[in-house]
């Protein structure tokens, strides 16, 4: 807990949680939405499934939850104490994920046609922010390790670097962790960033938990970043779309963010979600060293374990070091399956079907495994079970498994032609896939998870990066957000 204007903040306190239990007890009859009218109207089928609690505690944040005027100030009291928990100045609650929150905190910190140094790493929300807004990203490269073909967050110097080239920019983006668990270097970020004068806004969307324990990294408002995006429902206990972004500094104007946020937020937002990051709130700042420190034993536990499994390993070190990652979130267990002559693709959906796991990353040669505080030894045996199984079936699953063709990181890295509004919003055809490198992408095409798009709108497309994206396709690679998600043609400008 912290000192507030002198006064000692009481984190027993849960403002939603305790308005919607006064909701029901004061017995309110609503004669406005939602339509179901706390489930009366809800079919039976749906209630046996979803459940009569749901719909009962479904009500408006306005003339529900609070009154007309909001003089209960529920949610504003509510996020003053996640702002306090965390030691931020503002928090900012949203029903809309770390999607809308990352968007926000584009346009507050820069206008349409200005630059913004933005890690190439970036999730496909921020290019969607670069389309909705106009902003010209000036893309930073993340450092790419060429034997285990992956990418980790770019260092202070590349972000000064790009500066260097482009004066003008008004800000910087910075993603981390990255859903593989790899963190930047943030507090040299933030130090170089802020020497020039830029504001610094950290997707941090995979780290709500990073606050609550010191054995995790360090977390981008100690680090001094000015905005911070968060993906509760990720590693905290909120429900899906709970997120939060904070703020600290004068470097970003506060009813600038809240009013960008309010541009592109919905003005239904569900009470639910807000009860439900209140009450993780106070589970964190009363309990969360304890549950953390608990799931952070089982994790080490876990990764000697599995390790010891043939045919898998689990990164850590090498992930770690110069032109790599600056820490690692050890709640992510990342395992190399092409020991075992397997894809990822192939893994995770053999352990999906034989043994009910549902896993976070699968990709050309990983598979990974989230943990958070709710795990426990029952789960980790149930995980344990189900990899040390997978080695006995690896021979007719690696007769399934086709190999991906992953292109050097030179070829990766595609020219920018246009900008990703410009070319989204361009007269465009359907050209196929054999007849699209020279052209210009008129569309995000995305390997989903991650969520990192590999191609963009406005960049020409190359023929490695086709030859990369169609062999993944074969392989299990999922495009949920190009116009084919077998890649046999491609939108591009026309």
């Amino acid at each position: 807990m912290s000192q507030d204007s002198g006064r000692r903040v009481d984190h027993s306190r849960a403002p939603v949680l305790e308005a919607l239990a006064a909701y029901h007890r004061r017995g309110y009859v609503p004669f406005t939405p939602p339509g179901h009218k706390q489930g009366r109207g809800v079919d039976p089928r749906v209630r046996e499934v979803l459940g009569a609690e749901v719909f009962a505690s479904d009500v408006l944040a306005v003339a529900g939850l609070d009154d007309r005027t909001s003089s209960g100030r529920v949610l504003a009291r509510a996020e003053g104490l996640m702002a306090d928990a965390v030691a931020a100045d503002h928090t900012f609650f949203t029903t809309c994920g770390s999607s809308l929150s990352v968007k926000s905190a584009m346009l507050a910190v820069t206008r349409p046609h200005h630059e913004l140094l933005i890690s190439r790493d970036a999730h496909k929300s921020v290019i969607a922010g670069l389309v909705l807004s106009g902003i010209k990203p000036v893309w930073i490269d993340p450092h790419w390790d060429p034997v285990l073909h992956l990418a980790h967050p770019p260092g202070p110097e590349d972000y000064a670097a790009a500066h260097d080239a482009c004066p003008d920019a008004a800000g910087a983006l910075v993603t981390s962790p990255t859903p593989y668990g790899t963190c930047a270097d943030l507090a040299r970020i933030a130090d170089v960033c802020h020497e020039r004068g830029l504001p610094v806004i950290v997707d941090e969307a995979w780290g709500a938990h990073l606050p609550f324990h010191p054995d995790l990294p360090t977390w981008a408002m100690d680090a001094g970043a000015d905005v911070c995006v968060t993906s509760v429902h990720k590693m905290g206990g909120g429900l899906e779309q709970g997120s939060v972004f904070h703020l600290q500094g004068d470097r970003v104007d506060a009813d600038r963010l809240a009013a960008c946020a309010d541009l592109l937020g919905t003005t239904s937002p569900n009470v639910l979600l807000f009860a439900a990051m209140d009450g993780w709130r106070r589970q964190m700042v009363e309990d969360g060293r304890t549950l953390l420190g608990a799931v952070l034993g089982l994790a080490d536990k876990l990764r000697t374990e599995i390790g010891e499994i043939a045919g898998l390993r689990v990164h850590h070190d090498e992930f770690l070091g110069p032109e790599r990652a600056f820490e690692l979130d050890p709640l992510q267990l990342v395992i190399d399956v092409s020991g075992l002559g397997v894809t990822g693709y192939a893994a995770g959906d053999w352990l999906r079907d034989h043994h009910r796991l549902n896993l976070h990353i699968c990709d050309h040669r990983r598979i990974s495994a989230q943990l958070s505080y709710a795990d426990n030894d029952a789960t980790a045996s149930v995980l344990l079970r189900a990899l040390r199984d997978l080695p006995r079936h690896a021979e007719g699953l690696a007769a399934r498994s086709t190999p991906v063709d992953v292109p050097s990181p030179a070829d990766l890295r595609l020219e920018t032609a246009m900008l990703p509004r410009d070319a989204f919003f361009a007269e465009a055809e359907h050209v196929g896939a054999d007849r699209a490198a020279g052209r210009v992408a008129a569309e995000m095409i995305t390997p989903y998870p991650p969520g990192i798009p590999a191609v963009l709108p406005g960049e020409r497309i190359s023929a490695a990066v086709v030859d990369y994206l169609r062999s993944g396709v074969a392989a299990g690679m999922v495009l949920p957000d190009c116009d084919d998600a077998q890649l046999r043609t491609v939108r591009v400008v026309a």
